[in-house]
């Protein structure tokens, strides 16, 4: 099977929509784990928290961990060396246990599990671009996290020879065998791109849309003069520097214009340099990575988020600022197009397609994130739906929500035949 023929997805198949069954607690289906004997569950992943380049698959992997772990659970999450840190750490309520490097944690994870080490209950494995393969070599129920297909990703960020490699695990090799695996990703559109690009069967393919921590609410006064922040890593992926060519762009016909691109990574120093030949230091800012209550506060302030981001599998970042009552204007991508409700919460725009710089950057994008920093009716219409929209996003749901999916697996593994 290829992925040129894959399962058509019918609406709402294999869903787990949440938050729609608010009446499932986080308490009732861990209930319901004990019940099926998931106890004890290791969770796979490529880096944690404490890696430089953790990013937003890190987070919501932390937020499921430690709900889960409070409510009762033995949590593992077995993950590659974070440099300046010890192998083993406890975090929250889970156990953090670091073994191999940057590429060697994907065999040794996959022999420590073909050997039965540590005996876990139930496994969760994230594929964040590179899979561990856990259906080659894991016996106890599993699900497998997958937040977006990478695609172009991997020509972005890794030399041709890599790239063809990745691109060729992604869509060739790695497909066939999940095709009996419970995946759980973030939103319907990435449910779509997984089902129609890699081939998976969209029966297997549950919908979790990500959290929002409770501290994120709106307070204080808004900027005095127009504010647009952007929050991510300083990676290819995010397209920063299209984001910068965007706003020099609007600060045109809005000449009081100011911006913050938070985060840290390594294209900070090619950024820098794209912001000095545009002649912005003097208004865009780079601060790097900022404390939870710098960022609070910047969300709270801003007058509108912008994400050009190429691929996200939801975008948490839009959430947070949407609980703060502040709308976004992003890219027209999978992930976008589920966490803002175009011209209700925030403006959904194109800004190309597959390549990394479209040749006209300043429209529509531009033009959507002029329209809503010049009508102060319009940015309070959107904030206040996008206040509403995060505020039924709970990471209490998300981590109910994605453990539904692994005690189902249990379930259906002691069925006759399952």
């Amino acid at each position: 099977m290829t992925a040129a023929q894959p399962e058509t997805p019918a609406p709402h198949q294999g869903l787990v929509l949440l938050p729609g069954a608010a009446d499932v607690t986080l308490d009732d289906v861990v209930g319901r784990a004990l019940d099926v004997g998931l106890r004890r569950i290791q969770m796979l992943a490529w880096r944690d928290l404490d890696d430089p380049e953790a990013g937003g698959s890190e987070r919501h992997a932390d937020h499921v961990a430690s709900r889960w772990a409070h409510a009762g659970l033995d949590v593992t999450l077995r993950t590659s060396a974070a440099r300046g840190h010890p192998s083993q750490v406890e975090r929250d309520g889970y156990h953090v246990l670091r073994k191999g490097r940057r590429y060697s944690v994907f065999p040794r994870s996959a022999f420590s599990g073909l050997v039965g080490r540590g005996s876990p209950d139930g496994l969760v494995e994230i594929w964040n671009g590179m899979p561990f393969f856990s259906p080659l070599w894991g016996r106890r129920p599993r699900v497998v996290f997958l937040h977006h297909v990478h695609a172009e990703m991997w020509q972005m960020v890794l030399r041709p020879w890599r790239a063809r490699t990745g691109e060729l695990l992604e869509r060739k090799f790695a497909p066939p065998l999940y095709r009996g695996t419970r995946v759980v990703t973030l939103s319907e559109s990435s449910r779509r791109e997984i089902v129609s690009m890699l081939g998976l069967r969209a029966s297997r393919v549950s919908v979790v849309p990500p959290g929002v921590d409770h501290r994120f609410s709106p307070d204080g006064d808004r900027a005095s003069q127009p504010l647009v922040i952007a929050v991510g890593r300083l990676v290819p992926v995010k397209r920063f520097d299209l984001l910068m060519d965007v706003l020099v762009e609007v600060r045109r016909s809005v000449p009081n214009l100011r911006a913050v691109i938070v985060g840290e990574g390594y294209e900070r120093e090619r950024l820098e340099a794209h912001r000095h030949a545009l002649v912005a230091e003097g208004w865009i800012e780079l601060p790097g990575h900022m404390g939870d209550d710098e960022l609070l506060a910047l969300y709270r302030r801003a007058w509108v988020l912008a994400s050009a981001s190429q691929r996200e599998g939801w975008g948490m970042t839009v959430s947070e600022a949407a609980a703060c009552g502040t709308p976004a204007v992003v890219s027209r991508i999978a992930g976008h197009v589920d966490a803002v409700e175009d011209g209700v919460s925030g403006m959904v725009v194109s800004v190309g397609s597959g390549d990394r710089r479209p040749a006209s950057p300043a429209t529509p994008f531009a033009d959507a994130l002029r329209t809503v920093l010049v009508d102060p009716a319009l940015r309070d219409r959107l904030g206040r739906a996008a206040l509403r929209r995060a505020g039924g996003l709970t990471w209490d749901a998300t981590a109910a929500g994605a453990l539904g999916a692994l005690v189902d697996d249990a379930i259906a593994r002691k069925r006759p035949g399952g």
